[in-house]
């Protein structure tokens, strides 16, 4: 079934609605939304040009445009590529450009960036909000596309090991089933609720679209496009039944906001992106009562591997309470999730190994990346690429990543990336990049520099991170080494590195 089909639905027998919000305003409804959706996804064809398959990005902040513009590539019988707006230009021109998207719809903000890009399928690119966007919804509205349920809907750009963008496959099969199970798992919906959209819609918080227009709730984006704790909580009275996505330093930040607020009106905060730890989970509770669910996922299996329900994380009498709030829960009702050796054979209970998930909820493959599909769901499941353990009770504890990933404030930085960018710097002879433990970013970004003569200036290391990758990827902390901690065969050691400066931190 097309995914659009559902806001069809939701048109015909929930039109009165409202579908969608920006900061306290109500500014469409169901009536009005698929309306909209059903004449852009006709300007798609028809104006644009564009045929059943072709890949539209958005390559936006958080917008109601979004939603539009999402559902329409859908009913038109098009593939989305939502794009990262914290990327760097050099990483926009490779989603854009891998994908073959045809067309793209750009922020204001962005415009002149993307616009400005040597990406040679683009044959459109429009600015949402301008008068070239404005005139697409004169025309008239097609009826919905068919399409298979292998079909592409959403491709999902995430990165490997070697920080190359690689773009996720998730069919209509997918994503559809990750909506039921959002039900089925994490939480209810009802006509009427809303989802506040403070974490980028490119990502978990735009999955998370579907189950609530599936049941007629309003899709909300902050006036200030982004996350503010104080403009959150004043949403809260506003939008009663509220729910959102988070990563866990946007949990710790909400519960450290000052100030008597009245969080009645909160009915969900879904976490999950990073690790929380413990006491921060301690903390949100006391602040919110049972109203937290943590899920763990990836890319490549959205928001669906495994969860802890409300229920799990209130349950302060449990002898293994804390444990579990350690923990990343048991597997979604979708998926089945293992723990297997370097031959892909089961381990026990307790002893470390790679994650492996199988279900209706992977996807199908890396878009034209044969090689890559292959070794990640070699055996017919997906291959993490992190490690971790299973109790006796099913509840998965992350130990590592085994692909070395740091995830600083919800977002995945890949150290290579990072490591690459400064070797440029003609005065790094070597680099290694590491990720530490931060209470506020969960991890921060930390180089150490091998110099080829001399310590180089930070501010022109700073300088070469930022002419190729995206700010927040950019190391918080140098450290000029004169060697780095390597095997028999040269490999830099970073488990020693961490310990290393784990206890550098100590003694500072």
């Amino acid at each position: 079934m097309n995914l659009a089909a559902w806001l069809v639905r939701a048109g015909t027998y929930m039109g009165d609605r409202p579908a969608l919000g920006l900061g306290r305003a109500v500014v469409s409804d169901y009536r009005d939304l698929a309306g909209r959706t059903a004449r852009l996804a006709g300007a798609m064809r028809t104006k644009l040009g564009l045929r059943p398959g072709d890949r539209v990005a958005l390559t936006m902040s958080n917008a109601p445009e979004y939603v539009e513009i999402l559902f329409a590539a859908w009913h038109a019988g098009l593939a989305a590529v939502p794009v990262n707006a914290k990327l760097h230009p050099n990483e926009f021109a490779h989603i854009l450009g891998d994908s073959g998207a045809r067309a793209v719809f750009m922020s204001a903000d962005l415009a002149e960036t993307v616009s400005g890009l040597p990406v040679e399928t683009l044959d459109h690119r429009i600015a949402v909000g301008s008068r070239d966007y404005d005139a697409l919804f004169a025309a008239d509205p097609i009826d919905l596309a068919p399409v298979a349920a292998d079909d592409v809907a959403w491709l999902f750009y995430t990165s490997g090991t070697t920080g190359q963008p690689k773009g996720a496959m998730l069919t209509h099969r997918v994503l559809t089933a990750m909506t039921l199970n959002y039900f089925a798992d994490i939480d209810t919906v009802s006509p009427g609720d809303c989802i506040l959209h403070a974490a980028p819609m490119s990502h978990g918080s735009g999955l998370y679209l579907l189950p609530h227009v599936v049941r007629g709730a309003c899709n909300v984006v902050p006036e200030s496009r982004h996350f503010d704790p104080a403009e959150m909580f004043g949403l809260m009275a506003r939008w009663p039944g509220m729910a959102f996505f988070a990563a866990p330093t946007m949990v710790k930040r909400l519960v450290d906001h000052h100030g008597d607020v009245d969080t009645t009106p909160l009915k969900t905060i879904v976490y999950g992106g990073g690790p929380m730890y413990v006491a921060d989970a301690k903390a949100a509770l006391d602040r919110f009562g049972p109203k937290l669910v943590q899920i763990y996922g990836q890319g490549e299996s959205p928001m669906t591997i495994t969860f802890v329900s409300r229920e799990v994380i209130a349950d302060r009498s449990h002898p293994r309470w804390e444990e579990r709030l350690g923990s990343v829960g048991v597997a979604q009702s979708v998926v089945q999730v293992r723990v297997a050796d370097g031959g892909d054979v089961t381990l026990p209970h307790g002893e470390t190994g790679e994650i492996l998930v199988r279900g209706d909820s992977v996807m199908t493959g890396y878009w034209n990346n044969p090689a890559a599909t292959e070794s990640t769901l070699a055996g017919g499941w997906l291959h993490t690429g992190d490690m971790g353990v299973m109790d006796a009770d099913g509840f998965l504890t992350l130990k590592d990543r085994s692909k070395d990933m740091i995830i600083s404030g919800g977002s995945n930085i890949y150290p290579r990336e990072v490591e690459e960018a400064l070797l440029r710097h003609p005065g790094v002879a070597e680099v290694s990049v590491i990720g530490r433990p931060d209470p506020e970013w969960g991890e921060v970004v930390v180089a150490y520099v091998v110099p080829t003569d001399g310590a180089p200036d930070i501010k022109e290391l700073d300088r070469y991170c930022l002419d190729a990758i995206a700010r927040f990827k950019r190391p918080k902390d140098y450290r000029i080494v004169e060697s780095l901690p390597k095997n028999n065969y040269g490999k830099v050691l970073k488990t020693q590195l961490r310990a290393r400066d784990a206890a550098d931190g100590l003694a500072d």
